[in-house]
């Protein structure tokens, strides 16, 4: 028997140099709950383009639903404020506040020695060099998987990271953060700021930047647990 309401849904939104793909390894475990997965293509243009994207997924959902996002992309479910959104996922993420920039919580911290630098092309666009992926942004995975990360990687805008924050959604909304404490793309101090600002119900764990490939049984169970505790309110 489905343990959740009607039609509960669980919206992933991936970061920067990504796609939906990056969700591959927990979209199938999720649907087996009984729960609509929607990975939301996000143009990574600017910070309000990628907001209205995400409204764009929540108008494919009638039931409540959860918002996971990865680095980048809890910026953009930090924004959501429909009332069918009952709780926020931060995964590795971002979490800036109403004023405040990605860039300006990014580099809050001090940055890891294995931090790629990252120089913007002619475009404004920010390409993570090939070696950023093996040293940074998931040295947990597999060389194969690396391989296929930097071949499908997608460049962010300038505009998206020094765009000014709507107020966020999560000074009303419960939200969970998982924390990567072996995160070389962001500091892990930053996360637990953003994290205890927040008053997440916060999971730490021994993972890299992207723990969805490497360890996706841990951000499967911060899903499941946000969902649990809130998609019945």
């Amino acid at each position: 028997m489905n343990a959740f309401p009607k039609d509960s849904a669980i919206i992933l939104v991936h970061g920067a140099w990504a796609d939906g793909s990056c969700w591959n390894n927990v979209i199938l475990p999720l649907q087996r709950h009984g729960l609509k997965v929607i990975c939301a293509p996000i143009p990574l243009t600017s910070l309000t383009d990628d907001i209205a994207a995400l409204r764009r997924a929540l108008e494919r959902t009638s039931g409540p639903v959860v918002l996971a996002g990865h680095a980048y992309g809890g910026a953009v479910i930090g924004a959501a404020d429909e009332t069918r959104v009952k709780s926020l996922v931060f995964v590795a993420a971002l979490a800036p506040d109403e004023g405040e920039t990605v860039s300006q919580v990014f580099y809050r911290g001090e940055p890891h020695p294995d931090a790629p630098k990252l120089i913007p092309d002619p475009h404004g666009l920010l390409w993570m060099p090939e070696e950023g992926f093996r040293r940074a942004v998931a040295h947990r995975a597999s060389a194969d998987q690396i391989s296929i990360m930097a071949a499908l990687q997608r460049p962010i805008a300038l505009q998206c990271i020094d765009e000014a924050s709507p107020v966020p959604a999560w000074k009303t909304k419960p939200s969970w953060f998982l924390l990567a404490e072996d995160d070389r793309m962001i500091n892990p101090k930053t996360q637990s700021f953003m994290a205890d600002r927040m008053g997440a119900s916060i999971r730490s764990e021994h993972v890299d930047h992207t723990p969805m490939y490497a360890e996706p049984h841990l951000v499967i169970e911060v899903l499941l647990e946000a969902a649990r505790e809130t998609l019945s309110r």
